[in-house]
């Protein structure tokens, strides 16, 4: 098996837990589609390694992530991620990479501000006994807002988690003025399944704000939602 077949096949046990919670697969070809209502296309980027992801693109990602926690407005941490810190955490467990490309390998040296639509990571949740409930975190690059990729990496998400072995999916907090976030779980019919009043300090806001939690049965998805083609 050459480099370029192996680079998107599991070399290791992704969830270490029960017996019943096996991967249906232990590999996962890149994706090809459309962004919505346009002629743009994408390629989704299983990465089960990082040492098959050029370094640049890595740290695009990296400061790209930063941006976003210094915004203050969608995720959790505080302080700025040092480079390890953000591997162990964007890429614990499995990851994807969408890049605005014809082609379903990763060429070395682009311009990442332009080819880099947006990533996600998918990771368990809780501990092994209960790792088949996954919680996923996404970025997308602000350069391309506005061209509905979360639409997308959305789409992508629920094709493979199942894939990986998933059951169900937890987001712990979506917090309520995200609402970028919460129309794209809304849309897709994840269900709201709690409410964490007072969750987030935010960003330029006076007081903190509540969060969603979101849940969705990975095993029952609607196969509408799972439909890339273009109208």
């Amino acid at each position: 098996m050459d480099a370029e077949s192996i680079q998107w096949k599991s070399t290791a046990n992704l969830h270490n837990g029960p017996a019943f919670f096996q991967p249906l697969t232990d590999s996962i070809e890149p994706l090809q589609f459309k962004l919505i209502g346009s002629e743009t296309l994408a390629t989704a980027f299983p990465v089960f390694n990082i040492k098959y992801i050029p370094d640049s693109l890595i740290s695009y990602i990296f400061n790209l992530f930063n941006l976003e926690i210094e915004s203050g407005n969608t995720y959790p941490q505080l302080n700025n991620l040092t480079k390890q810190e953000f591997l162990n955490y964007w890429f614990h467990s499995f990851a994807v990479i969408v890049l605005r490309t014809d082609k379903k390998f990763i060429e070395d040296d682009q311009d990442w501000h332009s080819v880099l639509l947006g990533t996600f990571y998918i990771k368990p949740n809780y501990a092994p006994r209960c790792s088949h409930n996954c919680n996923a975190g996404f970025l997308v690059n602000s350069a391309h807002r506005g061209q509905k990729v979360g639409y997308r990496l959305a789409q992508v998400y629920l094709k493979w988690a199942p894939l990986l072995g998933y059951k169900y999916s937890i987001f712990n907090l979506v917090f309520v003025t995200n609402q970028a976030s919460w129309r794209i779980w809304d849309k897709l019919n994840f269900q709201r399944i709690g409410l964490v009043p007072r969750a987030g300090v935010l960003n330029g806001l006076n007081e903190p704000v509540d969060a969603i939690i979101y849940g969705k049965d990975l095993t029952k998805i609607e196969p509408e939602f799972l439909s890339m083609e273009n109208p």
